[in-house]
């Protein structure tokens, strides 16, 4: 029967926290370079099981890196399936003290990570019992809790033979939000990114009216540069003007700068998130009792509105038909075309800002009168009948 074991991790022992001192002849400390840094095998590495799944932590402990003085010291877990460490990871959790438990959860998730990014698959090939191999990193801190430059050393590597690792990601999901920045966001600034609506009853649909430019757009997930933003490479573009679209430096660019009614799609395969963008005429369309139709037939032409032809234009809608009052049916009513129902990729116009109805219910009536017209302004998402 294997034993299941918490073995012991270790981070050295950041004594006291270094500050330059006089003595009687007003000498300093001397920072010295460590030489040897130990992290100690523990005691069942070798003959017994890690079941991270039924262990809350996992404990190591080393020597002290000798730098000349009492000093905190940062310890940083580090993690690999390759015995030659060329696959190591940081740890998050890091400690001031020599030993320390590592918690088991994050120890799973960074393990399988890496067995992932090496092709392992959560149904095919999980759980998995795995030698793994472990260091451990030390930086001398200052009083603001900074690593001091050059102070880095590395520990000997330990095996910890038998590791019963069960698949410890969580599902990838389709985000809940994308948001669309480029060059007329004050040059690829997030901070004034428009965040796409979803489409309601199709999870992982949105859309937006976007200007595309020579220097083009990107959409991320989080208004930020952070690795996980989304340029020309990672999508598949269809649609009726996909063949407008272009590789512009890595960006999504047009060879035909103008309004393009953007529809993204989210799926999930594996632990990759694809996109696949359609790019289709930039037509919004009033709805119901305004239009000269005054029915709710979908894409008539009379509804139309005229499409700006500068980034900050406005679209405008066709004059209302007739003056509409408030109610169940009632109100001014815009949408654009997905190919769905219309009322899932409708919104209108509140306090001057539009709001969409995404996922939400119905929407408020707005009233209007015979004559007035929907003026809106997609980069600021503004808008105003008038």
């Amino acid at each position: 029967m294997k034993k299941i074991l918490k073995s012991t991790l270790l981070l050295a022992c950041g004594v006291c926290l270094f500050s330059a001192c006089s003595d009687d002849n007003d000498s300093n400390p001397t920072l010295q370079t460590p030489t040897r840094f130990v992290l100690n095998t523990p005691a069942l590495a070798a003959n017994g099981v890690y079941d991270l799944a039924n262990s809350t932590t996992v404990e190591l402990t080393c020597s002290q890196p000798d730098y000349g003085f009492p000093a905190t010291t940062q310890y940083t877990v580090q993690v690999a399936t390759k015995q030659d460490m060329s696959d190591a990871a940081d740890l998050g959790t890091t400690f001031t003290t020599a030993k320390m438990a590592v918690p088991a959860d994050e120890l799973a998730s960074t393990l399988t990570d890496l067995e992932v990014q090496q092709g392992k698959e959560e149904t095919k090939d999980f759980p998995m019992d795995i030698p793994v191999y472990i260091r451990v990193k030390a930086n001398l801190l200052t009083a603001n809790g900074d690593p001091v430059a050059n102070t880095e050393i590395l520990s000997n590597t330990v095996t910890l033979k038998q590791v019963h690792l069960l698949f410890s990601l969580p599902p990838v999901t389709a985000p809940e939000h994308l948001y669309i920045t480029g060059e007329q966001f004050d040059n690829f600034k997030w901070d004034n990114a428009v965040e796409m609506a979803p489409v309601h009853s199709h999870p992982g649909v949105y859309w937006h009216l976007v200007w595309i430019g020579s220097q083009g757009i990107k959409f991320n997930a989080a208004k930020a540069w952070d690795g996980n933003e989304v340029g020309f490479a990672g999508i598949t573009k269809s649609g009726e003007l996909a063949d407008q679209i272009i590789d512009g430096g890595g960006n999504i660019a047009s060879n035909k700068p103008g309004w393009y009614l953007m529809v993204v799609t989210c799926t999930v395969k594996g632990r990759d998130l694809l996109y696949d963008v359609r790019f289709e005429q930039p037509n919004v369309y009033l709805m119901g009792k305004a239009t000269v139709g005054g029915n709710w037939e979908k894409g008539e032409k009379a509804a139309l509105f005229t499409v700006p032809t500068t980034a900050d234009g406005e679209f405008v809608s066709p004059a209302f038909a007739q003056t509409i009052p408030t109610g169940d049916d009632s109100g001014i009513r815009a949408y654009v075309d997905l190919g769905f129902d219309w009322w899932q990729s409708e919104f209108m116009v509140f306090d001057k800002k539009i709001v969409y109805r995404g996922t939400g219910g119905d929407q408020s009536r707005v009233a209007g009168d015979a004559g007035q017209k929907l003026y809106l302004n997609f980069q600021k998402e503004t808008g105003e009948i008038k």
